[in-house]
């Protein structure tokens, strides 16, 4: 997989002033919705005992949306660079988390985000950001989630401050390409890159939860980067295509992600505190469920780096 650098443009910070999102040159604004005065409750934490803590905040009230049509293109890169943007133009960050550490479809659904198709957040696979600028007599907060499908990453930004004249600024980056060759591992590549893998060559039966005969090469390799790894965790993720219910979906998604546990465990000596299983059912889909080849897609159990160091 290639990796892209981006090239930030960092501007200095300045009063009554949104953030200049510097993003990939395919980024294009899918959707702005602002209120001159309203208030926004910018989460400081994740969704823990019911809730997610929060700070008021009041002012202009902007939700702008982004789609990056870059296929390959990570999460955890994306929300890198604008962090180091926000940062740049004197920006705090209060507060950042990755899917299941900020509560997951919890988390997802109890902050406001702008409607499909034009912000599609990945169940699996999200990121927030929240910040803080006091650069003038009213402060500016800012929130970030980043997302991604197939082939596009989404990112949406809250923006809380004084009135602004123009729409929030989009600057574009510039890419270059990794000349190097991808390495023979490509289940350690992925997760290094992109902090997760799905495992393509698993076969399941039939509406089964059991895991078919056979080593599986992906299952290898991810035992080995495990174990050279002693400090990573990893969960594995169940999904499958939107066919039946959503419950009878999750509950299947999630057995098969605890077959392939128990498998990587007992054929492969996997250290069990390494792992854990869940799945989403149809939730998180990579495709369409309206084709056969992309509900073939969807049937898939991804493994997701969990440990932070």
């Amino acid at each position: 997989m290639k990796r892209l650098a981006i090239a930030l443009l960092l501007a200095a910070p300045a009063a009554h002033a949104a953030p200049t999102l510097s993003l990939p040159p395919s980024a294009a604004r899918t959707v702005e919705d602002s209120t001159r005065m309203g208030s926004y409750a910018l989460p400081i934490g994740p969704w823990e005992n019911g809730k997610i803590e929060t700070v008021a905040t009041e002012g202009e009230v902007t939700q702008t949306a982004w789609r990056i049509r870059e296929g390959d293109l990570s999460t955890m890169a994306v929300l890198k660079h604008l962090r180091e943007q926000l940062r740049g133009e004197g920006f705090e960050v209060l507060f950042e988390c990755d899917t299941d550490a900020c509560g997951g479809f919890d988390f997802r659904f109890g902050t406001p985000v702008l409607p499909e198709p034009e912000m599609h957040v990945d169940l699996g696979d999200f990121r927030f950001l929240s910040a803080r600028r006091v650069a003038g007599p009213e402060p500016d907060y800012v929130s970030l989630m980043v997302s991604r499908s197939a082939d596009s990453g989404f990112v949406q930004m809250v923006r809380v401050g004084a009135a602004l004249s123009e729409p929030v600024p989009i600057a574009k980056a510039n890419f270059t390409a990794r000349t190097a060759a991808p390495g023979p591992n490509a289940v350690d590549d992925e997760l290094t890159t992109a902090g997760k893998v799905v495992l393509d060559d698993l076969d399941f039966g039939s509406g089964s939860t059991d895991l078919g005969e056979g080593r599986f090469a992906s299952l290898a390799a991810l035992a080995a980067f495990l174990k050279a790894n002693p400090d990573k965790t990893v969960a594995l993720v169940g999904h499958t295509d939107a066919e039946g219910s959503l419950a009878g979906n999750v509950a299947l998604s999630r057995k098969r992600a605890q077959s392939v546990l128990e498998r990587l465990v007992a054929l492969h000596g996997v250290d069990p505190n390494q792992l854990s299983a869940d799945g989403v059912g149809f939730l998180s889909p990579i495709a369409s469920n309206l084709t056969p080849e992309g509900r073939t897609q969807n049937r898939r159990v991804e493994a997701m780096i969990t440990s932070t160091q």
